[in-house]
């Protein structure tokens, strides 16, 4: 399953809804606001396991509040990703921000701990897992490309200008940087299948506005798990929150 992280926009009007469905997303904020899930009720609590939460493209952890103070009131230990904007060189987010954190994480907790990325932060947070399998127990991504991906023109001159930024203005990065053509160990572990032994769920949304949703699936009807709403309503969706509660848990 090779992932692009920029490909072609060709076609991508085709497939996905208007841009302007994305402003929906507060309906999802609003349903999970007065959602008994959002307030622990009806969903398996957790074990005090750590949960890491990585921020998708051009955003920080601070839309994540959220979620990181719900996964606190099920018993989790959420952890924020430490990415202030995710708009750099996956790989170098994965080595100099994500690693450091995992392994203090790891150290901390002394154990393993789970991963939960929207968009671009799940393809991330798959590699990790692919690359760092021994610290991972699950990883579950929210609206992620984990095939072939394609997404709106707009979304893609935004991620090129992203892309040709930091090959010029960043050390130890090639002109291939962020396209299928990369040979580094985030986009090698991109086109890897996460261990087995690492639990996967990828949720996604058919009304999704960003990208196409046919790549958000891995193809196992046992991994993947469709919702209603939007793309980035995807992070304050209650269905999404009632399927995380319960794959965390283990179910």
């Amino acid at each position: 399953m090779a992932v692009q992280t920029l490909s072609s926009p060709e076609g991508a009007s085709e497939t996905l809804l208007p841009e302007w469905h994305e402003a929906l997303f507060g309906i999802d904020l609003a349903l999970l606001l007065s959602s008994p899930v959002y307030y622990g009720v009806g969903v398996p609590h957790g074990d005090g396991s750590a949960v890491l939460v990585v921020p998708g493209f051009m955003h920080g952890d601070t839309y994540l509040l959220l979620m990181n103070a719900w996964l606190r009131r099920l018993g989790y230990r959420p952890y924020y990703s430490r990415i202030g904007f995710n708009a750099s060189c996956p790989n170098l987010l994965i080595k100099e921000i994500l690693d450091p954190a995992i392994k203090e994480i790891v150290r901390e907790t002394r154990g393993k701990l789970h991963l939960i990325g929207h968009s671009l932060g799940g393809t991330i947070a798959r590699s990790v897992a692919v690359l760092r399998p021994r610290y991972i127990a699950s990883v579950i991504t929210l609206g992620s490309p984990i095939r072939q991906t394609r997404v709106h023109p707009t979304i893609f001159r935004d991620a090129e200008t992203v892309r040709r930024y930091v090959v010029e203005h960043s050390l130890n990065v090639h002109a291939e940087c962020m396209t299928s053509a990369c040979t580094c160990d985030y986009m090698t572990s991109s086109q890897m299948p996460v261990p087995k032994r690492v639990r996967c769920t990828a949720i996604f949304t058919q009304n999704d506005g960003s990208v196409d949703w046919h790549s958000c699936r891995t193809g196992d009807p046992a991994v993947d798990v469709a919702v209603p709403g939007t793309h980035t309503g995807l992070v304050f969706n209650a269905t999404a929150y009632s399927v995380i509660a319960q794959r965390l848990a283990g179910k």
